[in-house]
């Protein structure tokens, strides 16, 4: 993993016992990227079998997709051949940030043949909240901290947020700041704060007001969410059943779009103004 150039994910894959490795009969057998070289890395440092020179080699091959890029334009493309030919994929996020893509992908959404989430939509330091979520009293201020950029980033909060935000959000108003700084105003008039600084040192909070107490959280247990957030991926195949209702997927992707509207256009955007 380290002679791949994955320093990072090593870190966290190298303090975990190898019973935590696995979900059920679950296996990557086949890969592809945009490099040749990259790939046979990537199985190498995976145990991934079969690396492919084109993502279309894989259909009739494989049960389902993991479409795991950063980069937002390559998705629907890659994702349709697989979706077309009724295979389960899952979309790293953010799902889209283009509306018409949204409309191209809201069917599989429904159907439950496409999932996409950030994986802090299962991080456990959240697991207190998701059980009781109104241990905490009525919702004052939600506000989150994280790095890179807010339509690759800011998704992580949302995600993370999501068991706290039952109401629906209102209006996006970016802030004037040095970094991107965004305020989402909910129609209980509650205010989910989001700050996206940039690049920096990995770092991933929230801390969260209520009328009876108050909540810090750094996360920090990669390994557990993305682990957790596969598996939920399996369930969804196995099921038929969406493992996140589609309406929430979209609701936050129209938050993400709202958001990069009102950073670029320097106003206040009524969420109504974002038509799926």
């Amino acid at each position: 993993m380290v002679q791949a150039g994955w320093k990072v994910i090593h870190q966290y894959l190298k303090v975990r016992d190898p019973a935590d490795f696995g979900i059920g009969n679950v296996r990557v057998t086949h890969a592809w990227t945009q490099d040749q070289r990259m790939t046979r890395l990537l199985c190498q440092a995976c145990h991934i079998s079969h690396p492919v020179a084109r993502p279309v080699e894989m259909l009739g091959e494989v049960d389902a997709v993991i479409i795991a890029r950063d980069d937002l334009g390559s998705r629907l493309p890659l994702a349709l051949p697989f979706l077309k030919a009724g295979l389960p994929v899952f979309i790293d996020k953010p799902l889209s940030v283009d509306i018409e893509e949204l409309r191209q992908l809201r069917p599989y959404l429904e159907s439950g043949k496409l999932m996409s989430c950030s994986g802090m939509r299962y991080a456990p330091e959240m697991d207190s909240l998701r059980r009781n979520p109104k241990s905490l009293g009525a919702l004052r201020l939600i506000r989150g901290t994280i790095v890179h950029s807010w339509e690759h980033y800011g998704i992580h909060l949302i995600d993370l947020a999501s068991p706290l935000l039952s109401a629906p959000a209102l209006s996006v108003y970016a802030l004037r700041a040095a970094h991107t700084s965004v305020a989402v105003s909910l129609s209980d008039g509650s205010l989910f704060h989001i700050d996206t600084l940039g690049d920096s040192t990995p770092f991933y909070s929230l801390q969260i007001w209520g009328a009876e107490g108050r909540l810090d959280l750094e996360i920090r247990d990669r390994f557990t969410m993305f682990r957790r957030m596969l598996w939920h991926f399996f369930q969804s195949i196995q099921t038929g059943i969406p493992s996140i209702p589609p309406s929430e997927t979209l609701e936050a992707m129209k938050i993400l779009i709202a958001g990069r509207t009102s950073i670029q256009q320097k106003r206040e955007v009524k969420m109504d103004e974002i038509r799926l």
